[in-house]
């Protein structure tokens, strides 16, 4: 007995449990998925596939982004590209940025059966580096389509010492033989190097705009009992990495009042961060991530301690005047302590909303699902911000289970992700007849 075709909202979600295991994970235990990773290599092979069946025909382009694209009745007009991302943190869980680009997948899919076609075509692509797990720098890919890409980053190499431009060759090397009926967008795959990278940058007047469906990674829908809610903007985030430098002694000799440790400044200061934060009352978010003292012995004073200081909100102004107050109380506390210190900004990234007319357009697909409309505020970042530069942009949220991401108990509802697929086939309907005036 043949059994029946999932909606496609549940085959979504069952095709991003099938990516959450080997080989489409790089380790035998949890879900890791690198740029450029075997994992990497056979995800785009699948989804490919999937991107076939659903009426696209499908590229890589120059950053081994997967493309899939479905004409329009205008061949020449800008594309609507609707995407994510293919790679995961480690232990990471099996939606975050998947569940977006099988949505789209879904999307082409109703559309194709239909024998549907829009005023312009469709793009989706599979962004190949959002998380920047395996090479220090997030969103490598989708800059470089927006064409914001510096070009130092791509002298990086991962934590191996393996540089971005061998994993780049490596990774193109490996698709001598093509699988699915994959066309790609250039045949000489020798040209696909480093050298080229920049070339998966979309010429100016070729997008129309984009939108991304991504899990919300926060409790706020759960709370409210939402399955949806439109997104207004991603937050402004800042990142610093912060030296506090003291005198490393012994454990059982150094008096308490003599002591200059590291260890105990850098607590201090990582509770005056969490209060100025909890203070604001506001979207204001700030966060101590990793912590490493030095050298590490349970019987040694720690005489140097580095730790991460990431700082996000709706708005630049409010993340940047906290951020200083932050600053300040790092230099108080080391100055009545008796440590020196050194701050490094390592991280800006503008705040960027969403298109006022394009939120307009999920909100009317969302009621016409038989949803009520909720608008928030991403404090992720996501590829939508740097697509920002390119186009108009639109993202939705999906409620996750207990706001819980990065993490593998990351969990989707299947009939969340039917909601959510038909507010986006009405998106495109609304943005289709709008376009058609």
């Amino acid at each position: 007995m043949v059994s029946a075709p999932l909606p496609g909202g549940a085959r979504a979600v069952a095709r991003c449990d099938m990516l959450g295991v080997a080989p489409y994970s790089d380790t035998a235990e949890g879900l890791y998925r690198g740029y450029l990773t075997p994992a990497h290599r056979a995800t785009v092979d699948q989804v490919g596939r999937w991107m076939v069946e659903a009426g696209m025909t499908v590229a890589l382009d120059h950053a081994a982004n997967l493309v899939g694209r479905y004409p329009g009745t205008d061949a020449d007009a800008p594309a609507l590209v609707i995407g994510s991302h293919l790679d995961s943190v480690r232990n990471g869980g099996c939606y975050d940025g998947p569940l977006g680009v099988m949505l789209a997948i879904e999307c082409v899919a109703a559309l194709n059966a239909q024998g549907r076609r829009l005023p312009f075509p469709i793009e989706v692509y599979g962004f190949g580096d959002e998380e920047g797990s395996r090479f220090p720098a997030a969103m490598l890919t989708s800059r470089a389509v927006a064409g914001t890409l510096e070009a130092d980053l791509l002298a990086i190499g991962d934590a191996d010492g393996v540089p971005l431009a061998s994993a780049l060759r490596l990774f193109n090397a490996d698709y001598a033989s093509l699988r699915a009926g994959l066309t790609f967008d250039v045949d000489d795959r020798s040209a696909l190097g480093i050298a080229a990278f920049d070339l998966a940058r979309r010429p100016a007047g070729t997008t129309l705009a984009y939108l991304e469906a991504h899990i919300e990674q926060g409790p706020v829908l759960e709370a409210e009992g939402l399955a949806v809610g439109t997104v207004t903007g991603i937050a402004a985030q800042l990142r610093y990495r912060v030296e506090v430098i003291g005198k490393g002694g012994h454990a059982g000799t150094c008096a308490m009042p003599l002591r200059r440790d590291a260890l105990a400044g850098a607590a201090e200061m990582v509770l005056a961060v969490e209060a100025i934060a909890r203070a604001a009352a506001s979207d204001l978010v700030a966060t101590v991530g990793t912590i490493e003292a030095l050298p590490g012995a349970a019987n040694v004073i720690a005489g140097h301690v580095r730790f991460t200081l990431d700082v996000r909100a709706g708005n630049a102004v409010r993340r940047d005047t906290a951020a200083e107050v932050m600053l300040e109380r790092i230099h108080a506390i080391a100055d009545v302590r008796g440590l020196d210190f050194a701050i490094e900004r390592i991280h800006d990234l503008p705040a960027s909303p969403c298109d006022p007319v394009l939120m307009d357009l999920l909100d009317s697909a969302t009621v016409a699902a038989g949803q009520p409309v909720r608008r928030l505020v991403s404090g992720a970042g996501h590829d939508a911000m740097v697509m920002a530069a390119l186009c108009p942009t639109a993202m939705l949220f999906v409620r996750c289970k207990g706001g819980i991401s990065h993490n593998p108990a990351e969990h989707v509802d299947p009939a969340d992700a039917e909601i959510a697929l038909r507010v986006m086939l009405g998106f495109i309907e609304r943005l289709g007849a709008a376009h058609a005036e």
